[in-house]
């Protein structure tokens, strides 16, 4: 008798450890996460080892971010296109990994071993024309006020071929706050909504900075 009651005690204590492993990566998964700055594509508006909240919400339902936003999302496969490889009708990065089985998607996609994510701001949306001249950007024919960029900072292709593009729909072209030290949009393509992962909310170290993140943008 004695056996069999610190068998069944093993095993709710199992079905606990499941339960509470399960609730953690769906809040994970579909709700947020903090995470660690460990780029410096951002700078200054990020600094690296920066904590962060992120909501991944909107991410769970492929919900459109809005211009302004810092997103996070799985990293291109082809980090520069070459001008030999330019598609200017569809100007989007490319995605050539693909999980085989339920284990690999599970390991890749909820734990995220083996996955790397870029952190960057959402400049143009579906259907825009984005142009990069004159050392800033422009929607549409006029110049975006990046109220959250240093003075000095000026945007160039930085040796990217995306530079002068129309958004394809269900993506959006992203830049790096440092533009001279960013990969991004202009290197890549646009990125699709479904591979976006969450939003960044707000600051919660250094305690100095603790609060939302400035994202003003005309």
């Amino acid at each position: 008798m004695e056996s069999k009651s610190k068998a069944k005690e093993a095993l709710e204590w199992v079905y606990c450890i499941i339960i509470a492993i399960t609730i953690v990566l769906l809040i994970k998964s579909f709700i947020g996460v903090p995470t660690v700055v460990k780029q410096t594509s951002m700078d200054p508006t990020l600094k690296q080892d920066e904590r962060l909240w992120l909501n991944r919400w909107g991410a769970t339902f492929d919900k459109m971010p809005n211009r302004g936003d810092i997103i996070t999302f799985e990293a291109p496969s082809v980090s520069s296109v070459d001008e030999n490889h330019v598609n200017y009708d569809y100007p989007v990065a490319e995605y050539n990994y693909t999980p085989g089985n339920i284990v690999s998607k599970f390991i890749y996609y909820t734990l995220e071993i083996g996955k790397t994510s870029y952190i960057k701001r959402v400049i143009g949306l579906p259907g825009e024309h984005v142009e990069i001249k004159d050392g800033s950007v422009y929607i549409n024919g006029e110049k975006l006020q990046e109220n959250y960029l240093q003075s000095y900072v000026v945007t160039e292709p930085s040796g990217g071929n995306y530079y002068d593009i129309i958004v394809p729909a269900n993506t959006v072209f992203v830049l790096g706050d440092n533009r001279g030290a960013s990969t991004d949009s202009r290197r890549f393509g646009c990125i699709p909504v479904d591979k976006i992962e969450s939003k960044a909310v707000f600051r919660f170290w250094p305690l100095n900075k603790f609060g939302g993140i400035y994202k003003d943008v005309r």
